[in-house]
């Protein structure tokens, strides 16, 4: 049994090795074969479905954070300027599946919330920035909730699908605010920039308090730092241009 364990393991490691390299070279041959790339992304999760239909709104959730790095990195490889880019795009895929995905310890499932949501909001306003506002509301709320929504299940937090709505629900908020005067820092989008720093911020303070590790003194710190954060990028935007 051994033998055939460790053959399985092997044979399913080289399918996500495969993987970002199938997507690489699908990206190369057009707009075509790109749909396709986004096809296969979708289609690795088939085994969302194989159980009773009363099990797939869990698996899909629990999936959700998978499915949007996957998408996330095809669209960075859409959009990158250099071959070499695209492939550095694909090898951070192949850490994310081969050494992110898999680990479930609280840490790291925390990780993959931060990852997810940062990937996604990259995304999303890097692709879609033009579209209409209430496009913009609905994705970033959407992925800002199943981003909360994994982190929290880690914790087992009673209050996980709560949370998780009201974090969503800040996020299409602060879209809304901000998608009228639509500001970029480079690629990335000011939404996407407060989001991530309060929420990498936020999930910081909850895991230490989680572990009896946030002392007054730490918390007083985060506070601080993500303040400062905060008030640097508010008073030096250009709010007359749109961009920076």
């Amino acid at each position: 049994m051994k033998p055939a364990a460790g053959l399985s393991h092997s044979f399913h490691l080289a399918l996500l090795i495969l993987l970002p390299l199938v997507l690489f070279a699908l990206v190369q041959l057009g707009d075509t074969f790109t749909k396709l790339a986004f096809s296969i992304i979708l289609l690795s999760k088939w085994r969302m479905f194989a159980v009773r239909p009363r099990f797939w709104p869990a698996n899909i959730r629990a999936n959700a954070v998978d499915i949007i790095v996957g998408l996330s990195m095809v669209l960075f490889m859409t959009h990158s300027s250099s071959h070499w880019l695209q492939l550095i795009w694909a090898a951070l895929y192949g850490v994310w599946l081969v050494f992110l995905k898999p680990a479930s310890s609280t840490a790291m499932t925390s990780v993959q919330a931060m990852i997810g949501q940062l990937a996604g909001l990259m995304a999303i306003y890097l692709t879609w920035a033009a579209s209409p506002l209430y496009v913009l509301v609905f994705v970033t709320g959407l992925v800002c909730f199943l981003a909360a929504r994994h982190f929290f299940d880690s914790f087992d937090e009673p209050y996980a699908k709560l949370l998780a709505y009201l974090w969503g629900y800040f996020g299409a908020a602060l879209a809304w605010v901000l998608g009228h005067w639509l500001l970029f820092y480079g690629v990335v989008a000011q939404p996407t920039l407060i989001l991530t720093i309060l929420g990498y911020g936020l999930a910081a303070l909850y895991y230490f308090d989680h572990e009896e590790k946030l002392s007054i003194l730490l918390k007083r710190q985060f506070v601080f730092i993500i303040i400062a954060i905060l008030l640097v990028i508010l008073t030096f935007s250009k709010w007359d241009i749109g961009t920076i």
